[in-house]
């Protein structure tokens, strides 16, 4: 029996999940009947998962795949760390990589989240069965804990009784020495709010409120200031999880303390309309503009609803490229330069999307504008769909923008990323926004074959197509009642070229204000909707206008694979190291780019369908590159195992040879100094940092004009990896503004350089090298430490390369 309580979870669930929106609107009445549609007021609600099921489409596969995937790890591993915490027996060790090395145990709190997603979104019983038995694990840990508590993070018992007693130590990446701890909690808070909401599990509720509530005893003793401080460490969606109890219980001292976990820092210059982002670690902001808009939602306060609304119009018009994905290496660069999402390999990263699309789904619920639902469909084919190997189910960290470079893969029992963790959630719950309601209004908002029971109506909805390799698709009601169904009029279809017929009949398309096409009658059970969605071959600029073009058919991004080195044998599945995630094999140098050659940019009426084989191209003289062979287009989300090129770099024949030589040119230094280098840091950055076991006391780091730095008033270490004993030079990137600074530095605890900071240098950031003993490395390791002398400050230090 199904406790009012329970109800009210379900629809916070059918909240939480929600979906979609932009800007246009289309309304169509059938030529048999014109039904005025009654006023809509209220949000837009996404349907619940267990409403429904996916049919056969790329979309199942993936869906699948996952499945076998997360039956694949092994539950006492990933919750090893919980037992330990707890201080009680392991039954099996913990996972190794980020799940043994200060990240213990966020990979658990996502297991929980997947398989409760899965659970409702495919009923799988193992998978039921797998959820009850991870929570009453960690129902066992909150009971040995006493207080609360339940959490991975190593030796954490006494860094949060230091936070309790008011003692404070907080970064950009740690607080009182552990890693992001508040990030890796917030899996745990999330998972268990999952079990409960999507699998029914009310444990998980109990244990959630009794977490929420140690977390309200452990903030008591904190400042506001002391609060804000803290949250300059990433923390995942606190804000969002805290309000969701708030309205799942009904109890404000949740949502007080979620606004309390609101980072101002970040929501002031957005309340002000201000994109203050660049420099700005992507993935750590998102989750808090979630958390801004539902506490907005909860509390009606329209500041934080605009401020979460900006964000997302900012980093979608801005800092977002064609697969619908953002960030260089985990970052927001200038977005007036997108020279290193060419330049670099660590490309958008997959959880940034991942996190995107529950921001998007939010503001739909509040304003169902198509546009919301074109990015929603353009970041589900190009970058989540795409993320995810086919075969092995393994997933994507970065995925490099970079002409022909190529991605690797997690493998389930030695890869515990981030990615890792969202990615075993995308997969689980592709039926979250395909459909949504208001009142008597359907939202058809993806095309992907599926089911839809609607329960509330009693009329079941089928989708039956093979979109995108074919422009249409049927949906067929079962029912007998009155309702508009309402019919994305997507952004990729010329206006007026999109045709919707009811039992054979067209209808009559008129243009709206959301940009949806209306269809309002009295349904009969058996009716069917033939949708014709025609799709054109374009071509998107980079953000920045900039001289390279994506290609795109429909909402989906073509891209084509590349063999620049004939029998090279890469490594496309990652290993168990830290930075495994990164594609780090050769990279192919831009001058050698496959180049698009035209007289003028408008190219895109050149690309030819290949007969037979679906969403499949080639154009035939309009690549040059430098081997031979015709370059065929295909989706992206089809492309794996090998490089590829998604941004094509355009000139016209007379500019050709101009252009490749100044790329040769502008690469040449560059790539002689990543051929030197052994290892580097990017100090003040949160990935890098941590990848090399960044350790330190009174250390500081920030953004100077978009440049990230690190310092200390005592010291700070990286751990830097030399396996053949290479390393001679030690290369440090400092600022002129740091003059008069003195400190030492050490490698393996012996003084290699006693350093005082001049202002000698002709340029602002300017290296001074550092000559590195023979045989310096101890077992392939060098510890570099930076002392700071008495009264002065070890750094800043803007970047470290490690040089053979």
């Amino acid at each position: 029996m199904m406790t009012a309580a329970r109800r009210r979870a379900l629809k916070l669930a059918a909240g939480a999940a929600a979906t979609v929106a932009s800007h246009g609107a289309f309304s169509i009445a059938t030529a048999r009947e014109n039904i005025p549609a009654p006023a809509q007021t209220g949000t837009v609600s996404l349907f619940p998962l267990s409403a429904v099921r996916l049919g056969p489409s790329p979309f199942l596969e993936a869906q699948q795949t996952d499945l076998r995937y997360i039956l694949s790890l092994d539950a006492d591993r990933l919750l090893a760390p919980f037992l330990r915490e707890a201080g009680l027996p392991l039954k099996q060790p913990s996972y190794g990589n980020w799940e043994s090395s200060g990240l213990d145990g966020h990979m658990g709190g996502h297991y929980l989240s997947a398989l409760a997603l899965m659970v409702a979104s495919t009923g799988d019983k193992e998978t039921y069965q797998r959820l009850n038995y991870a929570v009453a694990e960690l129902k066992r840990c909150q009971q040995a804990n006493g207080n609360g508590y339940i959490g991975g993070v190593p030796g954490g018992a006494a860094a949060w009784q230091d936070i309790a007693n008011g003692k404070l130590r907080a970064d950009n990446f740690s607080v009182n020495g552990k890693w992001v701890p508040w990030y890796n909690l917030h899996k745990t808070y999330a998972g268990l709010r999952d079990a409960y909401l999507y699998a029914g599990n009310d444990d998980a509720r109990a244990m959630l409120i009794a977490l929420c509530d140690w977390t309200i005893g452990l903030a008591a003793q904190l400042s506001d200031e002391q609060m804000q401080s803290m949250l300059r460490a990433e923390h995942g969606g606190m804000n969002e999880v805290l309000a969701d109890v708030s309205q799942m219980t009904g109890q404000q001292k949740y949502m007080d303390l979620a606004i309390r976990f609101s980072h101002q820092a970040i929501l002031k210059p957005l309340e002000a309309g201000k994109d203050q982002l660049t420099g700005l670690h992507a993935n750590t902001q998102i989750p808090k503009v979630i958390g801004f808009k539902r506490i907005g939602d909860i509390t009606t306060r329209k500041d934080w609803q605009k401020a979460a609304a900006f964000f997302w119009q900012t980093v979608h018009d801005h800092r977002t490229v064609a697969i619908g994905g953002n960030s260089v290496k985990e970052h927001f660069h200038d977005e007036k330069n997108f020279s290193s999402m060419i330049e670099e390999v660590e490309g958008p990263e997959t959880c940034n999307t991942y996190n995107m699309l529950k921001l998007t789904a939010l503001l739909f619920q509040g304003d169902a504008r198509g546009g919301y639902a074109d990015y929603y469909e353009r970041a589900l084919y190009n970058h989540i769909l795409a993320s995810q190997h086919p075969d092995s189910g393994g997933f994507v960290y970065f995925t490099p923008m970079r002409p022909s470079h190529y991605r690797v893969y997690s493998q389930p029992q030695k890869a515990m990323w981030c990615c890792v963790g969202s990615g075993i959630e995308s997969h689980a719950k592709y039926g979250e926004f395909i459909y949504a309601h208001r009142g008597d209004n359907l939202y058809v908002n993806l095309f992907i074959p599926s089911t839809l029971d609607w329960r509330d109506l009693g009329v079941q909805i089928r989708q039956a197509n093979r979109f995108p390799d074919e422009d249409k698709s049927t949906i067929t009601v079962k029912g007998n009642k009155t309702f508009t169904l309402k019919i994305r009029y997507p952004e990729w279809v010329e206006r007026g070229a999109l045709h919707v017929t009811v039992n054979g009949k067209p209808v009559a398309a008129a243009i709206g204000a959301d940009r949806y096409v209306n269809v309002r009658r009295a349904w009969r059970d058996g009716d069917k909707v033939e949708i014709r969605l025609p799709m054109k071959t374009r071509l998107e600029q980079m953000p920045d206008k900039s001289a390279y073009y994506a290609v795109l058919h429909g909402p989906v991004v073509l891209a084509a694979k590349t063999n620049p080195f004939p029998g090279e044998q890469l490594n496309y599945l990652a290993d168990d190291s830290r930075m495994g995630h990164i594609a780090s094999g050769p990279v192919v140098p831009l001058e050698q780019a496959p180049v698009l050659v035209s007289e003028s940019a408008a190219f895109a009426d050149r690309f030819r369908p290949v007969p037979g084989r679906p969403l499949t191209f080639v154009a035939p003289g309009l690549v040059q590159a430098p081997t031979a062979g015709p370059t065929t287009f295909v989706p992206f989300f089809r492309v794996h195992d090998a490089r590829y090129v998604v941004y094509w770099p355009y000139s016209t024949p007379a500019d050709l040879a101009k252009r490749r030589a100044q790329a040769a040119e502008d690469e040449k230094d560059r790539l002689a100094l990543d051929a030197r280098t052994i290892d580097q840091v990017a100090p003040g950055e949160q990935q890098p940092e941590s990848d090399h076991f960044f350790k330190a006391e009174g250390a500081d780091a920030g953004v100077h004009k978009g440049k990230h730095w690190r310092h200390a008033t005592g010291w700070f270490s990286y751990d830097l990896t030399d396996k053949r004993g290479e390393a001679r030079v030690l290369r440090l990137t400092y600022s002129k503004r740091d003059v008069g600074r003195r400190f030492d530095i050490l490698i393996n605890d012996k003084l290699l350089a006693e350093v005082r900071l001049d202002a000698s240098a002709p340029q602002e950031l300017y290296t001074r090298d550092y000559p590195i003993p023979a045989g310096a490395a101890a077992a392939g390791k060098l510890v570099v430490k930076f002392v700071a002398r008495d009264g002065s400050i070890a750094g800043g230090l803007y970047g470290l390369r490690l040089l053979r």
